[in-house]
């Protein structure tokens, strides 16, 4: 373990697996505490087991939440509070994804999407913000997508979301930069996970590990005081040929 973030309290999104389990613990390496939340207790558990294998006597925990809801996000941060004292790092991670043509897609599927990559984001930034503008400041860290700048067929409720995301995160930006809260955004191509239905068992060796950007969340984190990365593009440096 290091100490670059030592003393710093973080709360990550979507992070029973994936890249919101890598980048928390990314942050537990970094001397960070850290609470994390999914929307299933059982893979919250596990999660905090694998956690709490390497934390070095470092806080770490979980509460289950969906972000969609504003009722469960202001819960979760109520327990962020009570648990870590406090927050200073905020990681929007959760997502979810569902990929067919807009004329086939039903409400309650764009809503899905929408509410958890979109609407999740607002309510967690706006909780973490109250929170940080009464102390002294903080970092929100977005994870978007490629697909907020690339749209593709089937892509609709998805490109919506992160191309929304994306615009999101820069107004926040410049909304709160006198406020000594940054934000950055991190756009990640194909990642290796189980996102969208596919297995997490079957490893594509072509793909962005999440390990990768677990790593470029620290990077954000380390940069002096006087410096913002406000967003990054990620890629497989070597794609799949079609």
């Amino acid at each position: 373990m290091n100490e670059l973030l030592t003393g710093k309290r973080a709360l990550v999104t979507g992070a029973s697996k994936g890249i919101g389990l890598e980048v928390a613990r990314a942050l537990l390496n970094a001397g960070a505490d850290v609470v994390i939340c999914g929307r299933e207790q059982k893979a919250i558990d596990e999660a905090i087991h694998s956690l709490r294998r390497n934390a070095q006597g470092l806080k770490v925990f979980g509460h289950p939440a969906d972000v969609s809801s504003s009722d469960q996000v202001s819960r979760l941060f109520e327990f962020a509070d009570k648990e870590l004292g406090g927050l200073d790092i905020l990681i929007n991670n959760a997502g979810s994804g569902v990929f067919r043509a807009a004329g086939e897609l039903s409400v309650e599927e764009w809503d899905r999407v929408i509410g958890t990559n979109l609407s999740g984001a607002f309510y967690c930034s706006r909780e973490a913000i109250d929170r940080f503008q009464r102390g002294k400041g903080g970092f929100i860290i977005n994870i978007s997508s490629l697909a907020g700048k690339n749209p593709f067929a089937g892509g609709s409720a998805y490109n919506a979301s992160k191309f929304g995301l994306n615009g999101f995160s820069e107004a926040m930006m410049l909304d709160h930069r006198n406020d000594n809260i940054k934000v950055s955004y991190i756009m990640p191509g194909s990642v290796d996970t189980g996102f969208a239905g596919h297995s997490a068992e079957k490893k594509s060796d072509w793909k962005i590990a999440p390990e990768d950007i677990a790593e470029i969340v620290i990077d954000i984190l380390r940069k002096p005081e006087r410096t913002l990365i406000s967003r990054v593009e990620v890629r497989p440096s070597r794609p799949q040929k079609n």
